[in-house]
This record gives structure tokens, sequence and C-alpha cells, in this order.
């Protein structure tokens, strides 16, 4: 394979590199992949996230195991393995399944290697089709309030929701972003806001539980996140605390987007009640970790409940952003994102 890069991500000279994300901002530390039971521990770890940057992940390392020779069955293999490494994000397996069509018909190692690159190629432009559809609606000095983290750390390019943001910063839109820090694992305060800084778009970093307050105070305009799995209905899974986002958002009037390439819609999936969860590590909650090393502040065997991702109904979301376009309520509950998922699977 051709040397790629993103902002996690580096193939060089057949070597799969990956940005540990746990120990940002203070380091940037990249962990070499000698199997696949090292990158399945990066992605369980959380030292790889996000959605479509999972899939694109799991896709080259299977790319390289091509291009290394391995056989039909050892790479089918290594496929089961990364499939069942993180349930909730469908790009993973939308991935692996454009990878496992090809291993079954025979078409060679080196069809395998190509779909692999374009897949990585595919999500850069996805990521920059979704941005400027996002950053259409952003009006000037807009205050956006956004949730977790979906800049290119966790894609290929420039991100999902926080795509948008930054689209919208270079279209000198005079916008503000609130931060929201992102409990337990602090992806916003840590990630979001570290690629914030990086883009030079103006943010303030906020505790989870002070959104509520801002919107009262009418300081938020909008709402991008991004989504993991996105139902047939229009329900999607998305960090833990997005569902709380779009309740508030409902309340106090304010637009809620969710942004998403059409690689997270999962037209098999009838709606948000079949997304699957996993549950954390409860450490998690009882403390906190990172470059710093390790602080528990909650009794060491206190029970914990620790889902990785909700559930936000369609009925509370203003529109869905797309690469392929800007979905309405009605459009969603006319069948809009199941045709655009069955026209893409055929395509």
């Amino acid at each position: 394979m051709n040397n790629l890069f993103s902002t996690a991500l580096r193939y060089e000279n057949g070597d799969l590199r990956v940005l540990d994300q746990r120990r940002l901002p203070a380091e940037e530390f990249w962990h070499r992949c000698e199997n696949e039971d090292d990158l399945i521990a990066l992605i369980q770890g959380l030292a790889i996230r996000g959605a479509p940057l999972l899939g694109i992940a799991a896709t080259l390392w299977v790319g390289h195991r091509a291009a290394q020779g391995d056989d039909k069955t050892t790479l089918t293999q290594t496929l089961a393995a990364l499939r069942a490494s993180r349930p909730t994000a469908v790009n993973l397996m939308n991935y692996l399944d454009r990878l496992q069509a090809l291993i079954d018909c025979n078409a060679g190692n080196p069809a395998i290697v190509d779909e692999a690159v374009a897949i990585f190629n595919e999500d850069v432009a996805l990521c920059d089709a979704m941005s400027q559809h996002g950053a259409a609606l952003v009006r000037p000095g807009a205050r956006i309030l956004t949730h977790c983290n979906t800049g290119g750390l966790a894609t290929a390019g420039i991100g999902t929701a926080i795509g948008v943001i930054v689209t919208a910063h270079r279209q000198h839109k005079d916008i503000k972003v609130w931060v929201d820090e992102t409990r337990p694992l602090l992806q916003g305060g840590r990630l979001t806001a570290w690629e914030m800084q990086n883009a030079g778009v103006p943010y303030q970093i906020i505790c989870d539980n002070m959104a509520a307050s801002l919107m009262q105070k009418s300081e938020v305009d909008m709402i991008v996140v991004g989504a993991d799995r996105i139902a047939a209905n229009g329900d999607f899974a998305n960090k833990v605390g997005t569902y709380s986002l779009a309740v508030l958002a409902h309340h106090h009037k304010v637009p809620f987007y969710v942004v998403a390439p059409h690689t997270t819609v999962d037209p098999h999936c009838a709606s948000g009640d079949a997304i699957p969860i996993e549950q954390r590590n409860e450490n998690e909650v009882r403390g906190v970790a990172g470059s710093f090393g390790q602080c528990l502040w909650a009794p060491k065997q206190a029970p914990v409940y620790n889902p990785a991702f909700d559930v936000t109904p369609a009925g509370l979301v203003y529109g869905w952003i797309l690469d392929s376009g800007v979905y309405s309520q009605a459009e969603v509950n006319a069948g809009a994102l199941v045709s655009l998922a069955t026209v893409s699977a055929t395509a």
C-alpha cells in the first residue's frame, strides 16, 4: 500500500502506527501495531476511537495483511476478530463487510489492498462533503455546543461535527464553541479542546452539567454532535450524554443536528432499541486516568453503571447532516436514510 496519513493513523513503509489518544494533549505517542491483537487492544482501550476511524484502522490492517500475502482463511479470521472489538460502531462492520465480500468472491489480495486504500480516501471526501453541508447552516456569530470528539482524531479527514465547526471558522463566520468536557473519559476536554486550539477556533470548555444553564441564558445557538450508529428511523447512538443534550435542546428550542457519513447509517437496524450499547470498565467512573497516571476518588468496590453510549430518538433531532445533504424529520420519516443506505450499498 502507498503511504497514508491522517491525524491519528499512519501507514508508512509497511507499518501501521496509531496515535494514542489516551495520552493527549500532554503527549503525542505512536503505537506500532505488530498484529491484530495489538490493534484490538488499542481499539478497546480507546487509544484509537471514533466510528469512522475505527473502521478505517481495521481495514488498513486487513489491507496490510493482504499485502503481506495472508491467505483467505487467515484474512477471514482477522476480520472476525476485528469485527468483535467494538459492537456499537457500525462503520467498523460496514467497512469490514466490504473486504469480506472481496475475500468471499476470490477477488485476490491486490483488490483487498486497493479497497482498504479506497475506504481511507473515501472518508476524507465524505468529511469534506459533510462539513460543507453543515457549515452552510451556521449563522455568522453562532455559538455552537458540541459533545465528545468528532474531528480529525475520529476520522481520516477533517471530521464530522468538528468538521462543520472548523469549516465554518475557515469561512470567517466568527463562531464560538462550547466544548462539553464529556465524562467519564473527557474526550471533549482533552481531545476536542486540543483540536479547537490547533485550528484556531475560539472555544471554552464546560462540564457536561453546565449545558442546561447556558441554554437557559440563550448562550447556545445550535448543537452539533456525531454518531456511532444511525438507525433506519433516524434514532442514533452517540457518546453517553448526547441524549441529555437533545432533551435540553428540544426544551429550549435550540437546533440539534447529528453529523455523520452515510456509512454510519444501518438500514438493517429499525430503531434505536436495536442498537447494542457496550458497558465499559467501572474504574473509568470511579476515578480518572491519563498521562499523569491514575487517581481513584470513589471506593474501590463502588458499583458503577458505565454505558459508553446512549440513544437519541429521532423526534429530538432538528436535522441529519450527511455527506449527501441535510435531511429533515419529514424526509427521515419518509425513509430517506434507508433509501440512501440501500443505494450506497449497491453502488
